[in-house]
């Protein structure tokens, strides 16, 4: 009985080692999460079984063998001694004595046996639960990381971008006070644009990237105590007092141009697993917010004017197939430099292309936000004035007619002038019947002498300062 005790214990204890793998083993399928973020099912196959037996054959081999042969020594001895102490006992007694010296004898070995399986299933589960514990973190942080990436993918703007970026930040800290700072078109100021909570807000100082600790050194800092000697100078004299903090800087194509920030109790900084997830937000953010600015820039390149900073004909005619396809009335006004071949071969191209910059900057500024004007080609301009009829927009003819003869001709510059042409979309059977409307009323004013506005189908300038048409 004894020798079968001490064989089992001695196995137990290899045993419980190799179930020990084989459930972390498990346990790690299982922390590894599918794409949608269902557990993976964890099928055991006969492989898998055949080398778990040989795995606990191998650990057991030398245990086993060593145990028997303790056993048969322990069970000699017991013999030898209760011959020696019990010389007048015989069958069963002595049996049951020569029994109780081989137990005395094994029970130390029972005992080691116990402990050192007890100390191998101890040491075996603290590295399982540490193992199982990194990976359970490993598996929310490429979760997280593949959440946000298609959140952000589906941002088509930096305003979406933004509230993707909020609702992160809620999602790693819900507790904490998080904010995105962000340099501004000039890259010398630092604007607040994001923040995880309005109740509560970490309220860094910091007005530019180069003056952010985290910026210049383009990496993570972390700071237990506002009061240390090394700790950030903006985090001192915050209304909440001393504080602990993050930083994390955010980069786009490669310069820093912002900082993710957030504080808490002295001491208690961000665990380590909200720190990556906000390091992941930052870098994520900075390459969506890239990509965006690359895309907006290149639209606007392709639907601008480079000259005049105007749209271009391809953007106004589209605004006119939108207006018209909407069921808004508008007026159409085409406008040209007069006598402009003869100022280019006069002044040269540098003065042409500088009084086409000047009349698009007369535009801009007597136009409403809801007008658009376009470089429509050489030096002609088309205007779209919505809800407008033909009567006010002579007037918008007349103010930027008359702001051009005040703002040409002063010495730093050849004066110029521009000629008219006005028609009204219901008036005419699509766009096409609509620019030549107007491009005839231009035609004719330059025929009746330029610098001066004609409606379609009149021929005759209309009067300065005209307000009403009978």
């Amino acid at each position: 009985m004894c020798f079968i005790g001490a064989i089992l214990v001695a196995r137990g204890g290899v045993a419980q080692a190799i179930m020990a793998q084989g459930a972390l083993k498990d346990r790690r399928r299982r922390a590894d999460p599918s794409p949608m973020g269902e557990d993976v099912a964890v099928r055991v196959t006969d492989e898998d079984r055949a080398e778990a037996r040989e795995g606990v054959r191998r650990t057991s081999r030398g245990t086993t063998i060593g145990g028997i042969g303790f056993v048969l020594l322990a069970t000699f001895a017991g013999v030898v001694l209760a011959q020696e102490l019990f010389p007048d006992l015989t069958g069963v007694w002595r049996a049951l004595a020569s029994a109780a010296m081989a137990g005395a004898l094994i029970l130390p070995l029972l005992l080691g046996v116990a402990g050192m399986a007890k100390r191998r299933a101890v040491e075996s589960g603290s590295e399982q639960a540490a193992q199982e514990r990194a990976m359970r973190t490993d598996a929310r942080r490429r979760e997280f990381e593949s959440r946000l990436s298609r959140a952000l993918e589906m941002s088509d703007d930096e305003d979406a971008a933004y509230d993707v970026v909020g609702r992160a930040m809620r999602s790693v800290a819900p507790d904490a006070p998080i904010e995105l700072l962000l340099a501004d078109n000039s890259h010398a100021h630092l604007e607040r644009v994001v923040v995880s909570s309005t109740s509560a807000i970490p309220g860094c100082m910091v007005d530019s990237p180069d003056s952010c600790v985290a910026g210049r050194r383009a990496q993570t800092q972390v700071f237990h105590d506002s009061e240390d000697l090394d700790a950030c100078p903006m985090l001192r004299g915050r209304e909440q007092g001393r504080c602990s903090g993050v930083c994390v800087p955010v980069s786009i194509m490669g310069r820093t141009v912002g900082v993710v920030h957030t504080t808490g109790p002295v001491d208690k900084p961000l665990a380590d697993d909200a720190v990556q997830a906000l390091q992941t937000l930052a870098n994520q953010a900075g390459n969506r917010l890239g990509m965006l600015r690359v895309m907006a820039e290149t639209q606007l390149q392709a639907s601008t004017d480079g000259l005049t900073g105007l749209v271009n004909r391809r953007s106004l005619e589209n605004r006119m197939r939108h207006l018209r396809g909407d069921g808004n009335d508008f007026t159409f006004v085409m406008a040209d430099l007069d006598h402009f071949k003869m100022l280019n071969d006069t002044f040269g191209h540098e003065a042409g292309d500088r009084a086409l910059r000047i009349f698009s900057e007369m535009l801009r500024l007597e136009l409403r936000a809801d007008d658009m004007a376009c470089r429509y080609g050489g030096e002609e301009f088309a205007i779209v004035l919505p809800g407008v009829d033909v009567h006010d927009a002579v007037d918008v003819a007349e103010r930027i007619r008359r702001a051009l003869g005040a703002s040409t001709g002063r010495g730093d510059g050849p004066a110029f002038t521009a000629s008219f042409g006005i028609a009204h979309s219901s008036d005419a059977a699509d766009l096409e019947d609509l620019v030549l409307r107007a491009d005839r009323a231009m035609f004719a004013a330059k025929a009746a002498g330029r610098n001066c506005i004609c409606l379609d189908g009149h021929s005759t300038p209309v009067a300065a300062g005209l307000t009403a048409l009978a």
